[in-house]
């Protein structure tokens, strides 16, 4: 099926239309099936819940991947189904959407990982087309109930047509003449109701009624078996049960695995009743078929929409135990009575991550039976499938089946799935664990980068701050450090505490551009250089004019704001503060008595330019008076628009007059992250200078 013109939406008072704009987040395409699901079930059109969510979710993820752009949505359902729009902001072409390939018979045969695309809605929908606006683009589908005018016809009813040749006869039945024409043509007036929510029955039945009336049989039976583990069921039954002691005419029913059946009539086999109930199986086996597949299609609209949902799932972790203990969650109970997950050490031995069971009162034999060793055991298979990469078979006392967990050519361990409680695994079912196996295995590999990638920032970013700050009499220092988003990026503030050789220590708060390793090696350098060049004595305009150099040369066109404060007790109490400003923002004095100001004279950042001007600005610090000095992460944390402001510091500082360093900062930093629910979009670093004097 082509694209074609998108049709008209119907918002009249019969229609349920829900809009909505959603972000491009990976978790807009679990907003979108919300929004879906809440309109089918207003419009009472539950049987197009599976097509429906599997296509919503393909084309709003491959939005998200492709436009990166906000997303409109548009559902809007009638009496006779739904249609889905998505569209983007962005331009180009809607190809670039197809991540699939057809083959010579419309079929499609290969499926992406990332995504079925624009083939997946081609093959389920009743129609589909684009639209093209001059802010972007958009996809939309159609979905109608099966029979309606609009719907697409099903390829397999055009096999339940009548079959050709048939003979011609006498009209009057004979013991050994053939089935008459009249005879064939009652048959073949027998169709299903395709209205009907099961029409098989119904037409088996009246199949089986009007051929034992032809051959004048006092009973019949079809029994079918659709290899679901129920064995085999009573499809139709006519008159009374035939008995074992007459003579019966059986046919078996001509359908593909895993279906199997067979017509038994209580009548005697003839010339005449045997051609006409072959031609009853035949007519029979037709309609089979076409259930036979109308269910497998169903169950991989099913498998699709399921393996989406758990891809989704899988990738929203980025933690390494969370992900496994979600793995046999997925699994049980839909694809097997109990999951285990073992994972390999360094030394390439099985250890168990998780497991479930449907039965929780059979949990502690599961972890008993797994836990056994020896040639026979599950361990034993466990690591055969590890080794060989490759499915083995579990028998019992828990009989199922373990797959390799395989992730970029690492072997990562073993799922290990029971079978279900009446039947085994059919090919769909193991090509679904298959598939939820590699999708596991790349999730649990994800997290385990992601684990390292922020054991390895922690590592850095703690380097590059002092593990404790000093304790000097008469002085306190106190700081505070909130790093930006998530634990697993590097940021560029920092601070320091370093002696001086003339007995006063200096305080040092900084700021490196940008974010990541290339910046913490700048922080590292600036810190390093600072302390090198102050043990050796120099004067602090000496330490910014050669940092300054420094950077210039080998900062990689990064540059830093840095505030230096040499402090020392002078006459008395008072605290006397030597204050350098390389492009950072002023500190705020805290009287002890009440009132903040700002302090200093702003200067020239380090790193941009070959000459640098940083005026020196004195600040005596009185008993119980505070320096506050913080990083643009606290001024600039926004709440919307607004920003937090150097304003709005002040204003927070100057209740905190008199209080300890230690409390001041914390304060300060509470404030800060108060201000807005966001996570901070920078690095928040507070450090304050107080006077202890008694």
């Amino acid at each position: 099926m082509s694209a074609e013109t998108r049709p008209a939406t119907a918002g009249g008072p019969d229609g349920h239309l829900r809009r909505v704009r959603l972000p491009a987040d990976r978790r807009t395409p679990a907003a979108a099936r919300a929004l879906v699901r809440s309109v089918l079930a207003e419009a009472h059109l539950d049987e197009l819940l599976n097509e429906a969510l599997l296509l919503t979710t393909e084309l709003t993820t491959n939005a998200v991947e492709h436009a990166g752009t906000d997303l409109d949505i548009e559902v809007n359902a009638d009496d006779v189904g739904l249609t889905v729009t998505v569209s983007d902001f962005a331009s180009g072409p809607v190809e670039e959407l197809i991540v699939g390939v057809r083959n010579e018979a419309n079929e499609i045969t290969e499926v992406a990982e990332r995504g079925r695309g624009l083939l997946l809605v081609d093959h389920f929908s009743s129609r589909w087309g684009t639209t093209y606006l001059p802010t972007g683009k958009g996809v939309w589908f159609r979905l109608d109930r099966s029979g309606s005018a609009d719907a697409r016809p099903d390829a397999t009813a055009a096999a339940s047509g009548p079959p050709g040749n048939a003979r011609s006869g006498d009209a009057t039945p004979t013991a050994n003449s053939a089935p008459s024409a009249a005879a064939v043509s009652e048959l073949m007036k027998i169709s299903p109701d395709t209205y009907a929510d099961d029409p098989l029955p119904d037409f088996a039945t009246s199949l089986l009624a009007r051929v034992a009336e032809m051959v004048g049989a006092a009973g019949g039976l079809i029994r079918l078996d659709r290899g679901d583990g129920t064995g085999p069921q009573v499809l139709a039954r006519y008159g009374r049960q035939p008995r074992a002691g007459n003579e019966l005419l059986h046919v078996p029913l001509t359908v593909h695995r895993p279906y199997a059946g067979e017509l038994e009539l209580d009548a005697a086999p003839s010339a005449y009743a045997e051609p006409l109930a072959v031609l009853a199986a035949e007519r029979l086996a037709l309609h089979l078929e076409n259930d036979r597949l109308r269910r497998a299609d169903v169950r991989r609209q099913a498998w699709l929409t399921f393996l989406a949902e758990a891809s989704e799932l899988l990738a929203q972790s980025l933690d390494v135990e969370l992900t496994m203990a979600l793995i046999p969650q997925l699994v049980v109970p839909r694809l097997g009575q109990w999951c285990a997950v073992h994972t390999t050490d360094e030394w390439g031995r099985l250890r168990l991550a998780a497991a479930t069971h449907a039965d929780e009162s059979v949990l502690p034999q599961l972890h008993k039976v797994l836990a056994e060793t020896g040639p026979d055991s599950v361990q034993a298979r466990l690591r055969e499938a590890s080794r060989s990469a490759a499915q083995v078979p579990l028998g019992g006392p828990m009989e199922g089946f373990a797959v390799p967990l395989i992730a970029r050519g690492q072997r990562l361990g073993t799922l290990a799935v029971g079978r279900h409680q009446r039947h085994r695994h059919d090919p769909d079912e193991v090509a679904v664990l298959e598939d939820v196996a590699r999708r596991a295995a790349l999730a649990i590999e994800n997290a385990r980068i992601h684990a390292e990638r922020r054991r390895i920032a922690q590592t850095l970013q703690q380097s590059l701050l002092p593990p404790v700050l000093p304790v000097v009499e008469g002085i306190g220092f106190a700081a505070e450090y909130v790093p930006t988003g998530g634990d697993a990026d590097v940021g560029g503030d920092f601070y320091d505490v370093v002696p001086l050789p003339d007995g006063r220590w200096l305080v040092v708060i900084g700021d490196v551009s940008g974010k990541g390793v290339q910046a913490a090696a700048v922080t590292g350098l600036v810190r390093d250089v600072i302390r090198v060049l102050v043990g050796d004595g120099k004067p602090l305009p000496e330490v910014l004019t050669r940092l300054n150099e420094t950077l210039v040369e080998r900062g990689g066109g990064r540059y830093c704001t840095l505030a230096l404060a040499a402090v020392g007790p002078v006459d008395g109490d008072r605290l006397d503060v030597s204050l350098h400003l390389a492009g950072h923002d002023r500190p705020v004095l805290l009287r002890g008595g009440g009132g903040g100001a700002f302090v200093g004279a702003g200067g020239t950042a380090l790193g941009l330019l070959d000459r640098i001007s940083t005026p020196t600005a004195e600040v005596p610090l009185a008993p119980g008076d505070a320096l506050v000095f913080y990083t643009d992460g606290v001024t600039e944390r926004r709440r919307g628009r607004e920003l937090f402001g150097t304003e709005r510091l002040r204003e927070a500082a100057m209740p905190l007059a008199g209080y300890s360093a230690d409390v001041v900062a914390a304060r300060l930093r509470a404030t800060a992250l108060g201000f807005s629910v966001e996570a901070p979009r920078d690095d928040i670093a507070i450090l304050v200078l107080r006077n202890e004097a008694a």
